[in-house]
């Protein structure tokens, strides 16, 4: 399979499996969403567990370069973080396959499945990490005080980020989703020095 194609499949994939989850996702609508039969499936991603993993990685990748995006156009860490609060300010009307982490929902569907939900909590824990860093680097120079533990609030933001996602999944939440956003994002920037 030629890359520019496996990396269309991949992409709609994801969308399927973010929208449906993994058990929910039946070899028939991956048929369908890939425009592949089967054999096909199998040849270029080995099994649909595979496939799941490929595309849950490339959900982590792309939210992962989101942010550095962010990072490197804020000079200030504390700024990329409160920027990256302010972007789930549009969640409730964006046309995502779903509202909630991809990451999350497949902990919460799979726990009985420790290939997938142990490769969706390494995710998220790497994600957690890389807020935490962010938190650190702000430390250092010296946005936010020295005896901050920097930990708590890398699993704090992660939090936060979970809880916006959770709570747009409600109808009509757009506006209280966005007013949120800024909450947080204001509470990030009020730790400055």
């Amino acid at each position: 399979m030629k890359a520019d194609k496996r990396e269309e499949a991949l992409s709609r994939a994801r969308d399927l499996f973010w929208a449906k989850g993994y058990h929910a996702t039946s070899l028939k609508d991956l048929e369908a969403a890939l425009d592949m039969r089967p054999g096909s499936i199998y040849a270029a991603f080995e099994s649909k567990e595979a496939l799941f993993l490929e595309a849950l990685e490339r959900y982590a990748r792309e939210g992962a370069a989101r942010f550095e995006a962010l990072r490197a156009q804020h000079t200030s860490p504390l700024a990329a973080l409160a920027a990256h609060l302010r972007s789930f300010a549009d969640l409730g009307s964006r046309k995502d396959p779903a509202r909630a982490c991809m990451m999350v929902k497949t902990v919460l569907e799979a726990a009985g499945d420790p290939a997938l939900s142990g490769r969706a909590e390494d995710l998220l824990a790497d994600t957690e990490a890389r807020f935490t860093a962010a938190f650190q680097d702000a430390q250092i120079v010296g946005e936010i005080p020295p005896d901050l533990n920097t930990a708590k609030l890398g699993r704090r933001y992660i939090a936060e980020i979970g809880g916006l996602r959770a709570y747009a999944q409600r109808p009509g939440s757009e506006q209280a989703v966005a007013e949120m956003a800024e909450e947080l994002a204001r509470e990030v920037e009020a730790l400055r020095v």
